[in-house]
């Protein structure tokens, strides 16, 4: 047949099957694209499986401690253990709350860390930095805390994964379910004097340093990796979320790590950002008052922490416990989102700033500590607990017996 062509008429068919050949090959390479970009976290060089690692810094570090940095011999999109979940923590506008704002509000929501707080990231990292200067390991080292707040919750939760005893020290005024949290990972759980508070707490985790050998505390207000971790991995992810676009950074201040972590890592790359500091109004330490009273939890400790560099703040926004508890409760009935005191506080203060001014046009980034699941039994939302609440004052007498909740008067 092709001994029959002119050799004109041949290259013509030579010349259409060679762009057939490419356009084929176009295709196939499109195809593949498409699948490697459908499961952009896994693909494969010379049979070997690669994860394109997304996690924060800190899992990355987890991972690479125990020889597992990346690559893995068979599911590769399966996470290592329950402590490479920590980071990478979601960014949400505010959209209810923030009406007659100039500016916009977008937060972070920590409440999504696997232990349901921002303290999931200083947990695993005061830990790792320890392991990496020597100074514990697991088997050998008993780590003890005082901590009544989520703090204690994430070290026994990156405890039980790493293999550590943990020993944590609290007054006996912190509530039961608290406690059975703590124990449900395995912590042992040391009450002091609930007159006492915190300091009565730090004095028996000193003694229980002191008299246990292999013993180490963590101390979570001095200890120089907690505004590390926020520096390594929250401070990105908010740089990274809003595209560099963040004017203002508002969080409020319990040990200092979370504002003065993030706060440097975006002083650093935008020198204008404003970074605005939120504490108690009732015990405004930071802003020259006196410490006092306050339902906030997780913030304003009645002193100025060692870990807070008070350099970087530009301004300090006082909020009362009636506004914060006001505020989370909104944030749960017109938004959607369930979380602390703490976080009410901070978005309190974030609408405010939002109102002003001078701030129209620009993006103001907050940080929302906890899930709110954990203060269901506080003044947050102890009034929905009442008998008369919603549909328990239905419910037949015969249940509210079983469920011990019936209140009859007993007849003469």
């Amino acid at each position: 047949f092709f001994s029959s062509l002119s050799s004109c008429t041949l290259h013509k068919y030579i010349f259409v099957g060679f762009t057939m050949s490419l356009l084929a090959n176009k295709l196939s390479l499109k195809s593949a694209s498409k699948r490697q970009n459908r499961f952009s976290s896994c693909f494969t060089v010379q049979n070997k499986v690669f994860v394109n690692d997304n996690r924060s810094s800190i899992a990355r570090k987890a991972s690479s401690q125990d020889g597992a940095f990346s690559t893995y011999d068979s599911h590769p999109c399966v996470k290592r253990d329950a402590t490479d979940l920590i980071g990478e923590t979601p960014m949400i506008y505010l959209n209810s709350v923030t009406k007659g704002c100039l500016a916009k509000v977008a937060c972070k929501l920590e409440g999504m860390q696997p232990c349901s707080s921002v303290k999931d990231r200083v947990a695993l990292h005061m830990i790792l930095r320890a392991e990496e200067q020597g100074l514990i390991a697991p088997g050998r080292t008993t780590l003890v805390e005082p901590t009544s707040g989520n703090t204690g919750v994430g070290l026994a939760f990156v405890a039980a994964t790493r293999g550590y005893k943990l020993i944590l020290t609290m007054p006996d005024s912190m509530s039961l379910e608290r406690r059975v949290l703590l124990m449900a990972f395995g912590s042992q759980i040391e009450l002091t004097p609930g007159k006492l508070g915190m300091t009565g707490a730090i004095r028996r985790a000193e003694a229980i340093v002191h008299s246990t050998p292999g013993a180490y505390m963590l101390q979570q207000f001095d200890n120089p990796s907690n505004p590390e971790a926020h520096y390594l991995s929250t401070g990105p992810e908010i740089w990274k979320a809003s595209a560099g676009n963040v004017d203002v950074f508002v969080a409020g201040v319990g040990t200092g790590g979370t504002i003065t972590g993030v706060g440097r890592y975006l002083r650093e790359r935008k020198p204008t950002v404003s970074i605005v500091a939120v504490e108690p109004s009732e015990s405004a330490v930071i802003s020259g008052g006196k410490p006092g009273y306050h339902q906030i939890q997780g913030i304003g400790a009645g002193f100025v922490p060692r870990n807070l560099d008070t350099s970087l703040l530009d301004e300090v926004v006082r909020v009362s416990s009636r506004e914060s508890i006001d505020m989370a409760r909104k944030l749960a009935t017109e938004e959607g989102i369930l979380c602390g005191i703490s976080s009410g506080a901070a978005v309190a203060a974030a609408v405010r700033i939002a109102k002003r001014l001078e701030n129209k046009d620009k993006l103001i980034v907050t940080v929302l500590p906890s899930f709110g699941e954990r203060y269901l039994s506080t003044v947050l939302f102890n009034s929905l607990w009442t008998e008369e609440a919603g549909e328990e004052a239905q419910m037949p007498n015969a249940w509210k017996k079983t469920a011990g909740v019936s209140k009859e008067k007993k007849k003469p």
